[in-house]
């Protein structure tokens, strides 16, 4: 049994890794290129590089995505294998294979806007799901690694501002419609990403104050298959002994349980409470 849940993990582990790579790829390909978007990491440099030298961007997405795994596996060994090697293949190699079979040198619409909007999306989505499975893209994530194993530095400081650098670098190697376009993409990605780890972590945390506390355990425990917290409590005004339930749940089970209380325990009080930092059992480990 354990060896079937391990198999079905894996499955769904890495179905989302590929998810999440294909979704950058797409990105990239559609929107990234032709339109000259640079966001920062490597995907940006190699847009601005391949304006200076004249070599396909996917080109030198791959040889600087190669180089930056062999340091990573020569500087941080298990650290680096897995989760991060997968999606940095996948994602490099898909890529470079897309824009030799069909490379997409023109805008696809007349819509910059639209295209800035998909180009910002798309990575954004991707990159919440990559952190939320503590995996990465690799590109600059493998530099961000570096530094954190070798300095005392603010990774998401000193990403973020190399990010800006290559971003207004794009005033200068293109136009300043572009630049702009690009500045634009990278604090919108941010703030995307930023939102869409909040709500893939999203649960809520109820506080039920009842004088009969059983049927809602076991409506947790048995149909829910979750654990709650009980302890006592007093009424500031009427003095009457109270229990106090605090649980735990996905939003799906909130809903049940919301529902559940409703119908059964009419007369409880309920504070639920929006929280995508959950630590513990049956939610997120510490690591």
């Amino acid at each position: 049994m354990n060896t079937e849940n391990s198999v079905i993990k894996f499955i769904k582990e890495y179905g989302l890794l590929t998810i999440a790579s294909l979704l950058m790829i797409l990105s990239t390909w559609l929107f990234k290129y032709p339109n000259n978007f640079t966001f920062g990491g490597v995907n940006g440099i190699s847009i601005l590089l391949s304006k200076i030298i004249e070599v396909p961007a996917s080109t030198l997405n791959l040889v600087m995505n190669i180089v930056l795994l062999v340091i990573g596996f020569v500087v941080l060994g298990k650290v680096f294998a897995g989760k991060t090697l997968y999606v940095t293949l996948l994602s490099t190699v898909g890529l470079s294979a897309l824009d030799l079979i069909h490379p997409i040198t023109e805008p696809i619409t007349d819509e910059p806007v639209i295209e800035l909007l998909f180009a910002v999306a798309l990575p954004a989505v991707a990159s919440a799901i990559l952190f939320n499975m503590d995996a990465s893209s690799g590109g600059t994530d493998i530099v961000a690694m570096l530094l954190k194993k070798y300095t005392t530095m603010e990774i998401g400081t000193a990403i973020f501002a190399v990010d800006i650098i290559i971003s207004v670098s794009a005033f200068v190697v293109f136009d300043f419609a572009t630049g702009l376009y690009s500045l634009t993409g990278l604090f919108a990605k941010t703030l995307i990403m930023d939102g869409a780890i909040e709500n893939l972590n999203l649960c809520k945390y109820f506080t039920i104050i009842t004088t009969n506390p059983k049927p809602i355990c076991d409506f947790i425990h048995h149909e829910l298959h979750r654990s709650a917290t009980i302890y006592k409590a007093e009424g500031a005004y009427s003095h009457t002994e109270k229990n106090i339930v605090l649980v735990v749940l996905k939003r799906s089970q909130a809903v049940r349980l919301r529902r559940f209380i409703k119908d059964v325990e009419p007369t409880a009080f309920m504070m639920i409470t929006n929280s995508s930092e959950i630590i513990g059992k049956g939610f997120r480990g510490f690591n």
